[in-house]
């Protein structure tokens, strides 16, 4: 195994980043893969992620590969996987077509250095895989047996999940690094449906309420976000509820309570993009939708609960934490809300958005 200390990688022409999931994780990726891109300008950058996310770095349907654009502005060859279908069907000779065929496609590109951000068993095999010779990887992993995949064990500093992605970067680079703005996909058909869209709904001033949350430890009640709502169509601000795939009936929830204030809007990953660069104000837990919200610059009013906010919470944007004292860290799917997260009260996030907001009414 090389030493674990960090050395110039001057010489790096093909470089590989693992981060396959979720949408808020690999958001959390991206200010150490601007990092990689601004150091390695010339490189041939590729990253292994999720089917299902790939919008994160590529519109659709964009060329996954070529010359970098607006579409695809970081990497320069996206490879997906499916890993969550493949799991389940392993007995399939369809399945293991699939996964040769994405193995090949990675190893083709002859990539000197994969950066796992991820920590887990499944993208420490995947960087393995590669054939990339060098691997880098964090000294304590998020799965202690990712680690006997990495050739460099990097000890990451901070509290944040940015800071630590921020340690791996500096050690590729031989360096000390800042968090850097962020480049998302932009496409211009999105951008205009999203002008058409917000036209249309009269939604010149509007924040984002995003009430879904992974697990139902961190989902705070609908009717509360019906409140939020309500309020602030009261101070002029436009209240739209964002939702995905099976959240039709919380964002209905939502606009009950808010007696009509709130609009539902449901879009794709590009869509949301486009219309989050838009927003005066987010408003929600700790969800991806809210990672994205704070990576573009948007203020967030974040509702925590049994997650820790010094290590995921709102990055890099003016932002209003509420989080209970009683409140523990816990990353257990359970499917009730966490008692420290129903102390919160909709009256102390209407003060919140009001403060981000300047105090100001219409």
């Amino acid at each position: 195994m090389e030493p674990a200390s960090p050395s110039n990688q001057a010489g790096i022409e093909r470089l590989l980043i693992v981060r396959l999931s979720a949408m808020g994780d690999i958001i959390h990726a991206l200010p150490a893969a601007t990092v990689l891109r601004q150091a390695f300008p010339e490189a041939t950058i590729g990253w292994v992620i999720e089917e299902r996310w790939a919008e994160l770095l590529c519109t659709l349907p964009t060329a996954r590969s070529g010359p970098r654009s607006a579409q695809r502005p970081l990497a320069d060859r996206i490879h997906t996987v499916n890993l969550k279908p493949w799991r389940h069907s392993l007995y399939s000779f369809q399945t293991w077509e699939q996964i040769a065929a994405a193995i090949s496609e990675i190893r083709g590109v002859h990539y000197q250095v994969a950066v796992d951000f991820q920590g887990a068993a499944r993208s420490a095999l995947l960087a393995r895989w590669s054939g990339a010779r060098t691997i880098y990887g964090a000294v304590h992993p998020r799965e202690n047996i990712a680690g006997m995949f990495y050739s460099r064990r990097i000890p990451t500093r901070g509290q944040h999940v940015v800071e630590h992605a921020l340690s791996l970067a500096e050690a590729v680079i031989g360096q000390g690094a800042t968090a850097p703005e962020v480049q998302f996909p932009c496409d211009d058909a999105a951008e205009r449906e999203c002008e058409r869209k917000l036209a249309e709904l009269d939604a010149r001033h509007f924040a984002l309420l995003n009430p879904g949350a992974g697990w139902g430890a961190k989902q705070w009640p609908a009717e509360r976000y019906g409140a939020i709502a309500k309020a602030l169509a009261k101070d002029g601000v436009k209240p739209l509820v964002n939702f995905g795939p099976g959240e039709e009936e919380l964002a209905r929830q939502v606009e009950a309570a808010s007696r009509k204030a709130a609009t539902p809007i449901a879009c794709s990953l590009t869509q949301l993009i486009s219309l989050t660069r838009r927003a005066g104000m987010f408003i929600g837990g700790d969800t991806g939708p809210l990672h994205l919200a704070a990576a573009l610059g948007v203020p967030v009013v974040g509702i925590y609960g049994p997650t820790n906010p010094a290590r995921n919470g709102p990055f890099g944007t003016r932002s209003v934490v509420l989080r209970s004292s009683s409140s523990v860290t816990s990353h257990a799917r359970v499917a009730q809300p966490e008692e420290g997260l129903l102390e919160i009260m909709p009256e102390q996030v209407i003060a919140a958005a009001r403060e981000l907001l300047g105090g100001r009414r219409g």
